[in-house]
């Protein structure tokens, strides 16, 4: 691609050598825990501010509070769904700019895309700045929440349909959305064999310079524990949490925070943490504003929303963040931002979280 600075030689080379352990492990050379560095040369789109963590396995060092692909749309409603003959509207296309650019100047350094139509929209936004970001994606409606697309091909078509509308030669991390929630062993959840043919396409596409790492997302949190345990292909896991003070007022701290459930069938099941860490895998978390039914606004502001909100809702989005990211489990929260103005405000529930 025109837009692509790095040649497919480089990039397999590259791989290869962050597969062998690039940033020295777990434990930086100074002895700090894992996802801290002792330099940040190596941090992608650096800003002081900002803190960084590392992606599990992966070794991707990226921001804490980092860029989900939902945002408020035309109708006021939470996301787009498609866009006639894949013509990005150049209202939106301006606004996805404007975003990312604040995202970039902010030292955001992670998108995480779950539809067709984000990916287009994304894809125009990225222009000439892709290597700015690391792009996590999939396509909802083309991964495997459909066990009879289950299967290489189908799953390759997934990854190339996610590659040709973002415009790009390949994707950070395939991050492919599984079946949301049910009970172990029931046709709710994907089984392993379906499980399997992930990880056979993946080793298919990274051999081709597609893709350079592997995650999921899902909302059964038991379930994930049953695929870590039994395939370490697995570098990160998506799935929702939000979070709250115990005690109003005083400083989101570990001890002073609690989970709060954010619906669809999640399970709060604690074990979770201890799985990832024993495994080495990140956490990327969705839904920190209930799919912004959080806030008093909710379904009243149709797009393009403009201004700076409400006081409340902005202190309330930042403590929101700040509590999630108390647990040290957590790599990074994504949330829909729909202005460059929500993109700094995010941005600052990382830099004044030390401030309590």
């Amino acid at each position: 691609m025109k837009n692509h600075h790095i040649s497919r030689r480089d990039f397999m080379r590259n791989t290869s050598l962050a597969a062998a352990g690039t940033i020295a492990g777990a434990l930086g050379t100074d002895g700090k825990a894992a996802g801290e560095v002792a330099s940040t040369s190596k941090i992608l789109n650096h800003n002081s501010q900002m803190q960084y963590r590392r992606l599990g396995k992966t070794n991707l060092m990226i921001s804490e509070v980092s860029l989900g692909g939902h945002w408020k749309n035309r109708n006021a409603g939470r996301y787009w769904d498609s866009f006639a003959n894949e013509e990005v509207p150049q209202d939106v296309a301006k606004n996805r700019t404007d975003v990312v650019s604040a995202c970039i100047d902010s030292g955001i350094n992670y998108l995480d895309i779950t539809t067709a139509a984000e990916c287009l929209c994304y894809g125009e936004a990225l222009k000439g700045r892709r290597e700015k970001m690391y792009v996590g994606a999939d396509i909802h409606n083309l991964g495997p929440r459909g066990s009879d697309r289950c299967n290489v091909k189908d799953q390759t078509f997934n990854v190339e349909t996610c590659l040709r509308l973002l415009k790009t030669d390949y994707l950070d991390i395939w991050r492919p959305q599984a079946k949301m929630a049910g009970q172990l062993g029931t046709s709710q959840l994907n089984t392993d064999a379906e499980v399997e043919s992930l990880i056979e396409t993946f080793q298919k596409l990274h051999k081709q310079g597609k893709v350079r790492h592997l995650g999921m997302s899902s909302h059964c949190r038991p379930w994930f524990e049953h695929v870590l345990s039994k395939y370490p292909e697995f570098e990160m896991i998506i799935f929702p949490c939000s979070a709250k003070t115990k005690v109003k007022g005083e400083t989101p701290s570990k001890d002073n925070v609690e989970e709060v459930n954010p619906g669809h069938g999640a399970d709060q099941t604690q074990s979770i943490f201890k799985m990832v860490a024993q495994n080495n895998v990140g956490v990327v978390t969705i839904k920190p504003y209930f799919g912004g039914s959080l806030f008093e606004s909710y379904g009243k502001l149709s797009f393009p929303v403009m201004g700076v909100g409400s006081k409340t809702e902005n202190d309330l989005a930042r403590l929101t963040l700040q509590c999630i990211l108390a647990n040290p489990a957590i790599t990074a929260s994504v949330s829909g931002l729909s202005t460059p103005y929500e993109v700094e405000n995010a941005a600052r529930a990382s830099y004044t979280r030390h401030l309590a």
